[in-house]
């Protein structure tokens, strides 16, 4: 057995180390002193896959931080058998031309090392990715880093360099993307759409894209456990996470739990018209610089033993068209926080009233929004 077989054994790292390690590398997240978030007992699947092993390092790849590593990549990734395997990056930095990509293919695991960072090449292009799975079944990113190239981009205009991803998910199925972290793309940190069904998002953080940390449209049954969205800023949106539907489709089934969303430039998650059957619980909203969560035309939404505190603006604002809600377990503190801070006497409420102002708007024609007993700080 060679060094990096060995590496193999051991590089899925522990989850509860994957998030203490990434607070260490990731220096927004250490200002203030936030925590991340605590740890649930979820643990993501590990989808269908052959036993074929491939090291990149004997395709070719120098992972130098200076030569283009995507072709070499590719080639242990193509030299799979229809059974699939999987592909180990070694620590070290590999230079991903993202116009080319890292293209998955079905039944195979991407293993990166703790110390393996995919960096993307400077461009001048609107749409790219370094890690892209299209139409795909059974596939799993697991481990290292994604760095996107924000800082250098060669903008041609800002309103439409912003389709950059750090992982993209188009048509996918079952697939499962775990212990990542993901900085400083042109667009997304991640995105999934196109159709894709059964995605899980599991243990990893999304921070300082420029246009969101993750993006949610063309879908359904999509879960995201454990996980940090945080530092979006630079193009619209601007959210931790957007739950938007392109125009004419629909995103359903969505479940997100014990996530943190903080200092995003606007929203800690946007839902928007025809995404439906929405689950959001044991969350944090914090430090957003507008709302925690907004929510605008969409539908069966429940949201349940958050936290929503120091938002700029309203914890949660539900606006026009939103349907069949239920609000309730939550504590809300600190929201507003552009109007200074107010002191109150901590109370526990059921329903809604001006008192809670800062922590609840409803806004527009509403169809069922029931705001349950929450706590107040």
């Amino acid at each position: 057995m060679n060094n990096d077989s060995v590496q193999l054994m051991h590089a899925p790292m522990a989850r509860r180390s994957f998030l203490k390690q990434s607070a260490m590398v990731a220096i927004p997240l250490a200002i203030g002193g936030f925590s991340l978030p605590a740890l649930a007992a979820y643990v993501p699947p590990t989808r269908t896959r052959g036993t074929t092993y491939r090291n990149v390092k004997d395709y070719g790849a120098l992972g130098n931080g200076v030569h283009d590593d995507t072709a070499a990549i590719q080639a242990a990734i193509n030299s799979l058998p229809t059974t699939g395997g999987t592909v180990f990056i070694p620590a070290g930095t590999y230079m991903i031309d993202t116009v080319k990509k890292i293209q998955l293919r079905s039944y195979m695991l991407l293993q990166l090392d703790p110390g393996a960072i995919l960096q993307a090449k400077t461009s001048s292009v609107g749409k790219a990715s370094v890690v892209y799975i299209y139409n795909r079944t059974q596939v799993e990113v697991a481990g290292g880093r994604i760095i996107g190239e924000r800082d250098t981009h060669r903008y041609m205009t800002t309103s439409t360099d912003e389709w950059n991803m750090g992982i993209q998910i188009k048509g996918g199925k079952y697939v499962t993307v775990r212990d990542v972290h993901v900085s400083k793309c042109t667009g997304d940190g991640v995105c999934i759409g196109g159709g894709s069904y059964d995605v899980v998002i599991a243990n990893i953080i999304s921070t300082q894209n420029r246009r969101q940390a993750l993006s949610i449209t063309n879908c359904s049954n999509i879960k995201v456990y454990d996980s940090e969205f945080s530092y979006t800023s630079g193009t619209a949106p601007e959210c931790g996470i957007d739950i938007e539907p392109d125009p004419g489709y629909t995103c359903k089934n969505v479940w997100i739990e014990n996530c943190r969303m903080n200092n995003n430039r606007k929203y800690g998650v946007n839902i928007w018209k025809n995404a439906s059957n929405i689950t959001l619980t044991r969350n944090t909203f914090e430090n957003n610089v507008s709302l925690g969560m907004g929510t605008v035309g969409c539908s069966t939404l429940k949201v349940t033993n958050n936290v929503f505190r120091y938002n700029g603006t309203t914890g949660v604002v539900y606006n026009d068209g939103t349907k069949y809600v239920t609000h309730s377990g939550n504590l809300s503190y600190g929201n507003y926080a552009k109007l200074g801070s107010r002191v109150r006497t901590p109370f526990t409420q059921t329903g809604w009233t001006s008192k809670v102002e800062r922590d609840i708007l409803l806004r527009g024609t509403l169809t069922s929004v029931v705001i349950g007993t929450n706590n107040y700080q």
